[in-house]
């Protein structure tokens, strides 16, 4: 195998795929990195059996040369050295060439490394999913949805399910779900693609392999395609191909979890909210969770208020744009409810509660694609 390759061009595909290696595999081969030259271009692997990204780097692509030279070949390269030679490299042009005894020399400029590789032939065959369930998002949206629900996932291995965001398909609707039982995410959008059947009860994507996904995601307006099979989901871009497996296990029914009616209703700033939450938290560091309090006053009054007996107290009044229902005073996790805030897309937000000791919904003025619950705590 020989190539004549673009250094930034090559160094961008290895970030992407590295993202999926990690160097305690029990597999040691997947420890190494795949690169698989054919004519039209180079493929590279990472796998760590959770997730897989195969990054493709073309010839050439909008008249952009990005290959001079390519005889075909693959091998299995060192993941841990081999970035850090790329990256280091005197010269814009690399040459890679391997030889019969699986010798990788990389030159560039005036430098020249010689590295061990290991036979491709070992590496796990990387199948590409096949299945009737398909559909389309532009990669922006799909990016705003793990936004807006990745971060509620669980990050305690007690009830492995909940370490997941759940995906399901209604109304010609894409749902994500997270929750980690004190708290809930979700965001929900139209589809373009109409899915004819979604034939899984429950797809659960760990939220580990979401979060790698948005890293390595451009933010474009281009479609993705999503497949999903029993266990496996593939997201499809131009030139990545990102598999991830599925989680086993019951995902929690959380419909019922969100209130039917509430008893008293706020809308609020989002930044101001945010912001004065933030300052109350100051002070409710060093108990469990950052528990704040929120109180409401007369006249579109409401306090927000953090307390912790060995350092000291804050309160704060704000003004709200409107308030309605019975007076109220409830304590959360001001970590909740800034995270919370945090991912709305709007300038106000609404915030409906159902009493002191019942969970509370946030979600944007203006439309229903983003819900926020949060569970309150019991503090007397």
């Amino acid at each position: 195998m020989k190539i004549v390759i673009n250094r930034d061009k090559l160094m961008e595909s290895i970030q992407h795929v590295t993202k999926a290696i990690s160097s305690k595999t029990a597999i040691p081969i997947l420890a190494g990195l795949k690169m698989q030259a054919t004519h039209n271009g180079i493929t590279l692997t990472g796998s760590n059996s959770d997730i897989t990204i195969e990054s493709f780097i073309p010839v050439e692509e909008e008249g952009i040369q990005f290959i001079d030279e390519i005889e075909q070949g693959e091998i299995i390269v060192h993941a841990k050295y081999f970035p850090e030679i790329i990256r280091k490299l005197p010269s814009q042009t690399v040459q890679i060439e391997v030889d019969e005894q699986l010798q990788i020399t990389i030159k560039s400029g005036h430098a020249e490394f010689h590295l061990n590789g290991q036979d491709a032939e070992e590496y796990p065959q990387i199948s590409q999913i096949h299945t009737d369930t398909n559909f389309e998002l532009p990669i922006n949206l799909l990016k705003s949805m793990i936004k807006q629900t990745v971060f509620a996932v669980s990050t305690s291995e007690t009830r492995p399910i909940l370490t997941g965001v759940n995906i399901k398909v209604e109304n010609e609707q894409l749902h994500f779900v997270a929750t980690d039982s004190h708290r809930l995410a979700a965001s929900k959008l139209p589809l373009q693609t109409v899915v004819e059947e979604f034939p899984y009860d429950q797809v659960v994507i760990p939220g580990k392999s979401l979060n790698e996904l948005s890293k390595i995601l451009d933010d474009t307006e281009d479609n993705l395609q999503i497949s999903i099979t029993e266990n496996q989901i593939a997201f499809q871009s131009n030139h990545l191909y990102f598999v991830s497996r599925l989680l086993d296990g019951k995902y929690p029914e959380t419909s019922r979890l969100i209130p039917e009616e509430s008893k008293t209703v706020i809308h609020a700033d989002t930044k101001t909210l945010l912001q004065a939450v933030d300052r109350a938290s100051l002070l409710a560091k060093d108990n469990h969770n950052n528990v704040i309090r929120l109180q409401t006053k007369e006249q579109e009054i409401v306090e927000i208020s953090g307390n912790s007996p060995e350092i000291g107290k804050v309160e704060e009044e704000i003004t709200v744009a409107k308030m309605d229902g019975e007076e109220l005073k409830i304590s959360f996790s001001s970590k909740y409810m800034i995270d919370a805030l945090k991912i709305m897309d709007t300038e106000q937000v609404k915030i409906e509660f159902t009493g002191a000791m019942r969970p509370f919904i946030i979600k944007p003025i203006d439309h229903d694609q983003i819900l926020q619950l949060i569970l309150p705590v019991r503090t007397f």
